[in-house]
C-alpha cells in the first residue's frame, strides 16, 4: 500500500521537497469515486521574499497570504486568466515558500496538469494532509533527477529566472 504523504513530509524547505515530490503521485478523487491518478514529473521551487520569482517577492497581501502559512495547504491560482497553476505550500509558518507542479508522466504543463485533475480555485487553502478530494502517494519509486531553470519568471531578473531550481525526473 502507498505512504500518504503527511505535514512532515512539506515541513521541509522547498528545495528539499522540491526534489523529493518528483516521482510521487497526485491522486484526484472525483465526487463519485473516480480517481485521476498522475506521477509528478517536474517541479519547482519558490522561496521567499528574497525570491524574485516568488509571489511572496513584494510581501504579504491578500493574494499571497497562505504562502505564510502552514505547510501542506493547496495553493492555486489562474494564470493568464485562462490555466489553474496548483502549488504546495513548504517549510515553516512565516517563511514563504512553496513548489509549483510543473508536470506530470501523462500531462506536460501546469495547465494541463491541474486540467486532467480538474482543479481549479475552489482547491485554494485546503490541505493536501487529510483530504478526501486529493492527496500525495509514495510508492518508493525514486527517479533520478536533472535541474533545470525555472520558467516563465523573465520579470525576476537574470539571478532568479537562471538558478536551477527546477526538478525534473529523466525517467529512470
Amino acid at each position: 500500500m502507498n505512504k500518504i504523504l503527511t505535514y512532515d513530509f512539506f515541513r521541509r524547505d522547498a528545495l528539499k521537497v522540491a526534489p523529493d515530490l518528483v516521482g510521487k503521485i497526485l491522486v484526484r478523487t472525483l465526487e463519485d469515486g473516480t480517481e485521476l491518478r498522475e506521477r509528478i514529473s517536474e517541479t519547482e521551487a519558490y522561496r521567499g521574499e528574497e525570491d524574485k520569482g516568488c509571489h511572496a517577492s513584494r510581501g504579504r497581501t491578500k493574494r499571497t497570504e497562505l504562502l505564510y502559512g502552514e505547510s501542506g495547504v493547496i495553493y492555486v491560482y489562474l494564470c493568464y486568466g485562462v490555466h489553474w497553476l496548483m502549488n504546495v505550500i513548504t517549510g515553516e509558518k512565516d517563511q514563504p515558500q512553496g513548489v509549483l507542479f510543473r508536470c506530470g508522466e501523462l500531462h506536460s504543463g501546469p495547465g494541463k496538469l491541474t486540467k486532467f485533475l480538474k482543479i481549479d480555485g475552489s482547491f485554494n487553502g485546503e490541505s493536501f494532509c487529510g483530504n478526501e478530494k486529493i492527496r500525495i502517494e509514495d510508492d518508493g519509486f525514486r527517479p533520478d533527477i536533472i535541474t533545470a531553470p525555472r520558467v516563465g519568471i523573465d520579470y525576476a531578473g537574470d539571478y532568479w529566472k537562471n538558478v536551477e531550481w527546477r526538478f525534473i525526473s529523466n525517467g529512470k
